[in-house]
């Protein structure tokens, strides 16, 4: 049976790490009826946080997805990491989401990490609630809260509640489109609730906000623009109708207040989910490429009786076999049905579907477009890869994953785990689009890359607790690259005669490095053909092109992997008989190869957006530490009695840093990072550097 589509709501729950997502997460599952006891973060029972590591550290590490019912509408909820090594959590789930819930902490405001999910969520155009939580705590300030969203994520917030109180005296809100205050009262079964009139000493404020409220909201209604305008009578209906319209357009947030561990302001939050945010109808249509064809753009409409298309965003290894988790874009799909994966070319076969509630599951007969469930039977398919209908092929724009920055050895403790160890990382690698392995061959290690030390860390556990793979892990290492600084031209010339047929091949090129626009090296490269009159024909620029990036991936100075360079093919000559793709190759990596050493080459080093927050006493220890750490301090700003600092660090500096700033700071001090740009490394360091390589 076909559900009503305008009563689906795909959301996810985003914020910086301890702002409360997970909390906020269980509290709805229990509201909903969907669990029947509340799971707490701090007790390692939460629902959404199944993983035995997510438990023990009270972090969220994978997002988990369920579905509930609220008032008639399922909801599709994904609670999401805030951790910023587990990004990749984050990027693919936003891919697959039509809104979000952004939740923030009232007494921190806007901290680093909501800014990265804020952008992720811009990146894929999600419509976004603003929840300010943890009213109740000390420092609490909705007001400076708003402001921050305003100003620091450039986002347009239109308040539909105020708090009343704050701290210790927090004990509900003033719904602005109600006009009544809504008390709490907690208890074990979980915050009943009533309505009064708004408490005098608020009235004057609650008029003010309701009115910037309206005047929001009337720039999407024109019947409320008129009744606006003209002071006429304003209904519930149209200011929710208003507030629906902007949000779905995504130029307007909505922001609600409450305290999710205290229950307080959930249920209205819910609500807004329902009220506000878009459904799978909602939506644009996505753009496909019919057969994958750049050139041949199609649009995929939230349609289940068109040809299927759905998006593989996660897997997850299981004893039983691995669980692909998709978000069906268009078309049914039902059990063991055969389907097409584009990005692979490969036929694959869906043996059974599940709709999934954290790490429990539930047998389905079929989904359509706009649903979210896992599948078994899938083989070759990775994340970010198409599933369509064979005879109608259209391919969805993949999903795009940051680069490690970070890589550690890692080896078996035995010859039994060495035989494991490679099965073990593959699977891995096919869970993690941000892991990666490889085998040395000059040191005979096995180097493990990853986001973070944490995600290094976590995923070591998981080789050992729940794989099985006894391993010993080395210092963790930072992921250098190199570039070039200036500008040379270079030729390569592959000329091989042994009797009978030779090879021949000849490149001219010029290599630039190019910048963004903070003046950063980018971390790609790029080809450019400048050749005019046939010199080499078509059919081998190709191979210059994958000779060249062949080249690219080993630096002159320590092997490195070499980015930001433009490479520029010039001219070069053939021959008639002896010329092949295989000779242009190889002249294209002579080329690049010669051309290097001569542009200046550097060496380069991730640098980490840091964020540190300590007490006012003990600011100038830790800004002098940061600073010694080769640290370039951005911005120091005081909030209550803490004091925050912004940073620019390199990573090799940063390692063991929460070790030490709990020293620093009597285990009061606290701090996130997160990467932002490959910068040069400066000589004499970068000398120490090529000598230890």
């Amino acid at each position: 049976m076909e559900s009503d589509l305008t009563r689906v709501r795909n959301i996810g729950v985003m914020a910086h790490i301890d702002a409360g997502k997970t909390t906020v997460s269980e509290r709805i599952l229990y509201f909903s009826g969907k669990t029947y006891k509340i799971g707490e973060t701090h007790e390692g029972t939460a629902v959404m946080d199944f993983m035995q590591e997510e438990q023990e550290r009270g972090i969220t590490i994978t997002s988990a997805a369920t579905k509930c019912l609220w008032r008639d509408f399922d909801i599709n909820l994904i609670d999401t990491p805030g951790h910023v090594d587990f990004t990749a959590e984050v990027e693919r789930s936003l891919r697959v989401l039509d809104g979000a819930v952004a939740a923030f902490d009232a007494s921190e405001g806007v901290q680093a990490q909501s800014e990265t999910v804020w952008r992720q969520g811009q990146k894929y155009k999600l419509s976004c609630l603003c929840f300010v939580n943890k009213m109740d705590k000390v420092g609490a300030d909705f007001e400076m809260t708003v402001a921050d969203i305003r100003n620091k994520l450039v986002a347009q917030p239109v308040p539909i509640q105020i708090p009343i109180g704050a701290e210790s005296t927090f004990e509900g809100v003033v719904d602005l489109v109600t006009q009544k205050a809504v008390y709490f009262h907690e208890t074990e079964t979980a915050g009943n609730f009533w309505e009064h009139e708004i408490p005098e000493a608020l009235v004057e404020q609650a008029k003010q906000w309701r009115h910037k409220m309206i005047e929001s909201a009337a720039e999407f209604d024109e019947a409320l623009m008129d009744a606006y305008i003209h002071d006429e009578p304003i209904s519930e209906e149209m200011i929710r109708s208003a507030l629906r319209t902007g949000t779905v357009a995504g130029k307007i947030q909505p922001v609600l207040v409450g305290s999710a561990l205290r229950n307080i302001g959930v249920r209205r939050l819910m609500d807004a989910v329902v009220d506000y945010l878009p459904s799978p109808l909602d939506m644009p249509p996505v753009t496909g490429w019919e057969n994958g064809d750049k050139e041949k753009p199609v649009a995929v409409t939230c349609d289940p009786k068109k040809p299927f298309v759905a998006l593989a965003f996660k897997i997850t290894s299981d004893k039983h076999g691995d669980l692909y988790f998709l978000r069906i874009y268009q078309g049914t799909l039902k059990k063991g049905t055969r389907v097409y994966d584009i990005s692979r070319g490969r036929k694959e076969n869906i043996t059974r579907l599940f709709q999934m509630h954290a790490n429990a599951r539930q047998l389905v007969d079929s989904a359509q477009a706009g649903d979210i469930v896992a599948v078994v039977g899938l083989k070759e398919t990775l994340t970010g890869d198409t599933l369509c209908d064979s005879r109608h092929p259209v391919q969805l724009e993949s999903i795009e994953f940051p680069e490690t920055v970070i890589s550690m050895s890692i080896e078996p403790k035995s010859a039994a785990d060495r035989a494991k160890l490679g099965e073990a990382l593959a699977l891995l690698r096919r869970e993690d689009p941000t892991f990666a392995s490889k085998f040395d061959e000059e040191t005979g290690q096995t180097i493990i890359s990853g986001m973070g030390e944490l995600h290094l860390e976590v995923l070591e556990h998981k080789l050992v607790r729940d794989i099985g793979v006894d391993v010993r892990v080395g210092r963790p290492r930072v992921a250098y690259k190199e570039a070039i600084c200036g500008q040379t031209e270079a030729v390569g010339k592959f000329v091989k005669q042994t009797g009978g047929r030779g090879q021949f091949g000849h490149a001219v090129i010029a290599v630039e490095p190019m910048y963004d626009e903070d003046g950063h090296f980018v971390r790609h490269n790029e080809f450019v053909n400048a050749i005019v009159g046939g010199a080499i024909p078509k059919e081998y620029i190709s191979a210059v092109e994958s000779g060249v990036m062949e080249g690219l991936a080993s630096g002159p100075l320590g092997g490195y992997p070499v980015v930001g360079v433009k490479v520029t093919l010039l001219d070069g000559s053939y021959h008639e008989v002896d010329s092949s793709e295989l000779a242009f190759e190889q002249a294209g990596v002579l080329a690049i190869r010669e051309a290097l050493p001569k542009a200046e080459p550097a060496l380069l080093e991730p640098i980490m957006r840091v964020q540190v927050i300590v007490p006012e006493q003990y600011f100038g220890a830790v800004q002098g530490n940061l600073i010694a750490k080769r640290g370039l301090i951005t911005d120091t700003r005081l909030h209550g009695t803490m004091r925050i600092l912004d940073a620019k660090v390199p990573l090799s500096e940063m390692f063991g840093y929460s070790s030490q700033i709990r020293g620093a700071t009597a285990g009061r001090g606290s701090f996130t990072m997160e990467p932002l740009c490959y910068e040069k490394i400066p000589e004499q360091i970068s000398e120490k550097i090529l000598l230890n390589y």
